[in-house]
């Protein structure tokens, strides 16, 4: 932009109201920290408010929106021997594109402009925390549900919408999707002619109606394909499972892809995974049998989440890998909720293939299968789920059966974590004792399992329902969010 254009842009922003949350007026540079903070909450805020940009400037007083000039230069700052830029766009999640204008608003007032992009598919984090702006101050975004919430759902790419091939008539789309799943899976009788088959595919969005014939929509054809490869593009979400030797990637010992649509191919794809899966000899009474090393629940569950909350804009597809010592369940894209509120909160952005997979009984109610996860987890003994999310994948890992004394102290704190959430899902509170159940430790050994709540506590994951009992053998905890 030119000087005029900028110039010209700085009144329009002094006179919107004082309150705004898409724009933040600075007379002079505090820290990068703060710039960083800043960029991701006037993005968030941008979106909540429908803005195509969220604005910093320097060089104007907050209180007045008077132009005082700046000495800050933002474009030749450096934070150590890294231009600030550079700095920022490195540490912020997803890289925005934002732009730093340098400019005289008048002779002797220097402005710098911060012109930042609206959060497009996902909050903007910095320094993995997403922040917003509540009048004129900066808060974590984790802190405002409603506010994540409305970004998450400003994302109008909807499955449905999307077509897959076109151009159909009803035989072909026949052809090409298991309509008769569908059917045998909702335990509704199947029509008795085509027109009947494809009505009700139409009323649920699984193909829609054209001027010369029919197209499946990309919902229909990842859910009911009889082959993904019959569509373009399609075929790379198919899901690939991996089976490993030992605990590394070096040796695979054997490898599958399912092409089948998810509805189609589900219980057979689960059956190969239970039959990669290990089993431990429990001795009984008097008989001997085998369990499985990982509840099989939790690993449906998890399985049908990695299909359901992929991001199908980002490349990459669905994938399970199976090792000696853990199994990871991993999708493309990033949750649409902070790993730790899995338990308690629900947001899908295929909210259409969430409820056709519910209504196929593939997985839990809404908002209801992580606790059954991490319920089945505990059953069997076995550490903490642990939930990794990078740039371009979010992945869950399940582990193998491991005693306290081999547990390290990050998975300690989780597994308190996830006991103490699940306890309050329940309405029951955690405890000393019931913690020490969930460990398998004895009585005479509390202390151990007071280091782990304490160092809990410490990391803001769970708090005392009551800070003012004395009596701290017998104090109750619930987690951050309760």
């Amino acid at each position: 932009m030119q000087t005029e254009e900028l110039i010209s842009l700085v009144n329009y922003l002094k006179i919107q109201s004082k309150e705004n949350e898409w724009i933040e007026f600075k007379h002079n540079f505090h820290s990068p920290e703060e710039i960083g903070e800043l960029i991701s909450a006037l993005s968030n805020s941008a979106r909540i408010h429908n803005q195509a940009f969220g604005y910093l400037v320097f060089g104007i007083k907050n209180e007045t929106h008077q132009v005082l000039g700046t000495d800050f230069k933002a474009q030749s700052y450096k934070k150590g021997n890294e231009e600030l830029e550079n700095w920022l766009v490195s540490r912020l999640n997803p890289r925005i594109d934002f732009a730093i204008h340098e400019f005289d608003y008048d002779v002797n007032k220097h402005i710098s402009l911060f012109v930042i992009p609206a959060a497009k598919n996902r909050p903007v984090l910095f320094l993995h925390q997403a922040y917003i702006r509540v009048g004129s101050i900066t808060r974590k975004l984790i802190d405002f549900e409603e506010k994540e919430r409305k970004i998450w759902q400003n994302n109008d790419y909807q499955l449905e919408n999307d077509i897959a091939k076109s151009k159909l008539s009803a035989s072909e789309v026949i052809a090409l999707l298991s309509t008769e799943t569908y059917f045998e899976l909702l335990k509704i009788p199947y029509p008795s002619n085509q027109s009947g088959v494809v009505e009700k595919f139409i009323s649920e969005l699984l193909i829609v109606k054209e001027n010369t014939g029919y197209a499946i929509t990309k919902l229909g054809a990842l859910l009911f394909a009889k082959n993904l490869n019959d569509f373009d593009e399609l075929y790379r979400k198919a899901v690939r499972i991996v089976v490993y030797k030992g605990k590394g990637k070096i040796e695979t010992e054997r490898e599958q892809i399912f092409t089948k649509g998810y509805c189609v191919g589900f219980e057979n794809m689960l059956d190969w995974i239970n039959g990669q899966l290990p089993a431990n000899e429990i001795i009984g009474r008097a008989l001997r049998v085998n369990q499985r090393a990982y509840p099989e629940v939790s690993v449906r569950e998890l399985t049908a989440n990695c299909i359901i909350h992929q991001d199908f804009e980002q490349k990459g597809f669905p994938m399970i890998e199976i090792y000696s010592d853990r199994v990871a369940i991993s999708n493309p894209g990033q949750p649409l909720i902070v790993p730790e509120r899995f338990i308690d909160e629900y947001v899908s952005r295929n909210e259409k293939m969430a409820d056709l997979m519910r209504r196929a009984n593939f997985c839990e109610e809404k908002g209801s299968g992580m606790d059954k996860v991490i319920s089945n987890n505990e059953a069997y003994r076995l550490p903490p789920i642990n939930i990794l999310v990078d740039d371009v994948r979010t992945t869950v890992t399940i582990y193998a059966y491991q005693k306290l004394s081999e547990m390290g102290r990050k998975d300690k704190i989780n597994a308190c974590y996830q006991h103490c959430s699940l306890r309050y899902l329940k309405n029951e509170k955690m405890t000393n004792q019931s913690l020490r159940e969930r460990f398998e430790v004895e009585e005479r050994n509390y202390s151990t399992i007071s280091r782990i709540i304490r160092d809990t506590i410490e990391a803001n994951l769970i708090k005392e329902e009551d800070p003012d009992n004395k009596a701290k053998r017998y104090s109750r905890y619930v987690p951050f969010w309760g």
